[in-house]
């Protein structure tokens, strides 16, 4: 990774287990689980449960370490990212085996899928996905999306933040899986950021409110995803969920900026 660039080895190496910890401590966390981020970073370092925590829990930050490994050679490997590239991340999250053909892991969802919501005044309503027969097209439309930003050479911060929330909204909207799709694009959408040498955007646990919220307020917005259909629309909750992930960015930056802090340090104690 670009941005470990500089580092010795034990400040780079301590700079993305701490990356890998919280990634996978927030990204599970928004779903449900229940170990904290020091409870994940031991589970990852020592490869041992927690006395009281389910099984399931361990499993899935287990598979997110794993799927961040996954993503890192993405980034690395030349040519483009496949629908086989998400199937292996959809495999890497979606640990709780299931034995249901209408619920594939490793493949698109075979069934129509929604949620319930609440809308910005207040009132219940329903977010319908895209259809599953739709999902094939659609989702070869936002590969070749996330291509085309993976390609392109910008280092702009405001640029790459936008990039970032375009793939996830609409990854969002489309639903692709039965299940996992939340971790499997807070990993995918940040293949650009990587490739052009910047650390994760991750979303904070605390922020899940916030976060939902905002998604939501732009699917009500807007109606269901269909195949030919323009993947993003840039109106004013695509702007403010560009401005929530602009916050969210600074966690790992901070990391970032602290082990070259310490490096800096390093450079300038006298030897002898």
């Amino acid at each position: 990774m670009r941005f470990t660039a500089g580092l010795d080895t034990d400040l780079r190496d301590a700079l993305l287990n701490q990356l890998r910890s919280l990634w996978s401590h927030t990204s599970t966390a928004i779903e449900g689980n229940t170990l904290t981020l020091g409870e994940t970073e031991f589970v990852l370092r020592e490869g041992l449960t927690v006395s009281g925590k389910p099984l399931e829990d361990h499993q899935e930050v287990i598979g997110h370490a794993r799927a961040i490994d996954l993503i890192y050679a993405l980034v690395d490997r030349p040519g483009p990212v496949s629908a086989e590239d998400l199937f292996a991340l959809h495999r890497a999250v979606q640990t709780e085996v299931v034995h249901d053909i209408y619920k594939p892991i490793g493949d698109w969802k075979k069934e129509e899928s929604f949620t319930n919501a609440v809308s910005p005044d207040g009132k219940a309503i329903l977010i319908e996905y895209s259809k599953a027969d739709a999902v094939p097209l659609l989702m070869q439309d936002w590969l070749a999306l996330l291509n085309r930003y993976r390609s392109e050479s910008t280092m702009l911060p405001q640029e790459l933040l936008r990039h970032y929330a375009a793939l996830h909204i609409s990854f969002v909207r489309i639903h692709p899986f039965f299940d996992g799709n939340g971790r499997v694009v807070r990993l995918i959408a940040n293949v650009p950021v990587l490739a052009a040498g910047q650390p994760p955007i991750i979303i904070p646990r605390e922020k899940r409110y916030d976060y939902i919220r905002l998604l939501t307020n732009y699917h009500h917005a807007h109606s269901q995803l269909t195949p030919g259909a323009p993947l993003v629309i840039e109106d004013p909750h695509f702007e403010a969920f560009v401005s929530f992930c602009r916050e969210a960015w600074q966690a790992t930056l901070t990391l970032v900026d602290q082990a070259r802090a310490a490096q800096q340090r390093r450079s300038i104690q006298p030897k002898g």
